[in-house]
């Protein structure tokens, strides 16, 4: 018999049910009439040998493969699993493979490790299968997605409230900025404000710092950086100290910042030649403006050694004399180059060009050209140039004239486009300019020609240059009158 086959049966009797106990399963069969005797069950010799046919296990009396009894294991098996997951997975379609395991429609079922452990379903086998506590409590997670907590309200009855818990307040504590971080901070600050020209935009950014005691420290940096820059720059500094003085930094500040410039001025000329009249300008332009007192120089009267300050306190003594009734110093730095009138940068550009021919210092004439501060103008230079050469008489106008405009087309300084219009004007306005000058053509060919051999011009804008037609006798026997033409 089987091992492990426990028959119940008896001879002659008519059993409702047979069970069997096959690997700790009960296998239940119909009823079987027996009548048989139990010695024939007993397996004869050439069966137990083996021989070539089939094994078989006799169930009361009845001889059954073995093949359907390993058949019959793996079938009871598969339905076991399928009961175990029917009740969390029911209705999802699942099936059962040839190997016993279910597989679910459209779903991959996780074979390595790694899809194991990311399976944020329930492994003890009960449940529906949805992810625990709703997919809010993953590592890191404090709840669900989309949730917003409430302001958690105080307690009064926990055994850790405090009766002054509800009477804090808290704020946001900016640390003071040392020396190092306040010249990196502010320095873009200030350099912005040089392009957008907003006083309140600086004194807000400035509000949000804590600047301590480096206070002060505001205007010895944008004067600095003024240095440096053009006379609006300066101008600009100006107008910003006036703005920050009551709202950012008081009046004993500024006198302060003022007393380290003067002690700086030393370094500052390493940088800036000028800084001290600069300086001296911004003391004064301070003291007209009512951010510093007017005693403020008298304070330095005798006490100062240093030859830099001393010409910075005397340049701003000047300043102050020239005022009177305690006018306020608007035109310290003069008006910026957009702000300025065309009549009053015509005579600018006049008396430049006048103070250059009795000079004749090409940086100097440089230097007063950039410091007006219209590059959009600079074509009214040339006009002036080329014209002051057609009226003049001698050579040395001529040759002047041509070296400037080398040397400032060399420095772009002046350039091509501005060059250019400059020509063109005084091309417009030749058949004028003759009227007044004679022989003017003649002296703008010599003149353009010159300048194109200098690289100043280009060749198309040389052969604009508009010449005059020879004059021609009528006949010989008109007696010398000229042939009346359009020139």
């Amino acid at each position: 018999m089987h091992r492990g086959v426990l028959i119940n049966c008896l001879t002659r009797v008519e059993f409702s049910v047979v069970h069997l106990f096959i690997n700790g399963l009960f296998i239940c069969f119909p009823a079987i009439n027996i009548s048989s005797n139990l010695s024939d069950a007993l397996l004869s010799g050439d069966e137990e040998n083996g021989g070539s046919e089939e094994r078989r296990t006799e169930i009361n009396g009845n001889w059954i493969p073995a093949t359907s009894i390993t058949e019959a294991k793996i079938n009871a098996k598969a339905k076991r699993r399928l009961r175990k997951n029917s009740s969390r997975d029911s209705g999802r379609g699942d099936s059962v493979s040839e190997n016993g395991e279910t597989q679910k429609a459209g779903l991959v079922v996780p074979t390595s490790p790694k899809g194991k452990v990311l399976d944020r379903r329930s492994r003890s086998g009960k449940g529906r299968g949805l992810p625990k506590k709703g997919g809010a409590g993953g590592k890191g997670v404090w709840g669900t997605p989309g949730q917003v907590y409430d302001v958690e309200e105080v307690d009064i009855k926990d055994p850790n409230y405090d009766d002054d818990q509800e009477n804090c307040v808290y704020e946001t504590v900016v640390l003071p900025l040392d020396e190092r971080a306040f010249e990196k901070t502010l320095t873009p600050i200030i350099q912005e404000y040089f392009e957008h020209g907003d006083t309140n935009e600086v004194s807000e950014m400035l509000k949000d710092l804590n600047l301590g005691e480096m206070k002060y420290s505001v205007p010895v940096l944008a004067v600095s950086l003024a240095l440096e820059g053009k006379a609006s720059h300066r101008e600009m500094t100006s107008k910003l100290i006036s703005d920050l003085c009551g709202t950012v930094v008081s009046k004993t500040d500024v006198e302060k910042s003022f007393d380290r410039l003067l002690k700086d001025l030393p370094e500052l000329v390493l940088d800036s030649p000028r800084a001290p009249q600069l300086v001296g300008q911004f003391i004064a332009r301070a003291v007209g403006d009512g951010i510093l007192s007017s005693t403020y120089i008298d304070g330095y009267k005798g006490t100062v050694d240093c030859i830099q300050a001393r010409a910075a306190l005397d340049r701003a003594t000047v300043l102050l004399s020239v005022t009177k009734g305690g006018k306020r110093i608007d035109n310290v730095w003069g008006s910026g180059g957009g702000q300025q009138s065309v009549k009053h940068l015509v005579k600018e550009i006049d008396m430049l060009l006048k103070e250059y021919l009795l000079s004749g210092d090409l940086l100097e004439a440089e230097r007063c050209l950039q410091e007006l501060e219209v590059p959009h103008f600079h074509h009214e230079l040339v006009y002036e140039a080329i014209v002051m050469v057609l009226e003049s008489t001698g050579e040395k106008t001529f040759k002047m004239m041509l070296d400037l405009l080398k040397s400032l087309s060399r420095s772009s300084v002046i350039t091509m486009d501005q060059m250019k219009r400059g020509y063109e004007r005084v091309y417009c306005e030749i058949p004028d300019i003759n009227l007044d000058v004679p022989h003017s053509y003649s002296v703008l060919e010599r003149f353009v020609e010159e300048c194109f051999q200098a690289g100043i011009i280009s060749k198309p804008l040389r052969d604009l240059c508009p010449s005059r037609g020879r004059k021609r006798f009528v006949s010989e026997g008109d007696g010398g009158r000229l042939k009346l033409e359009s020139y």
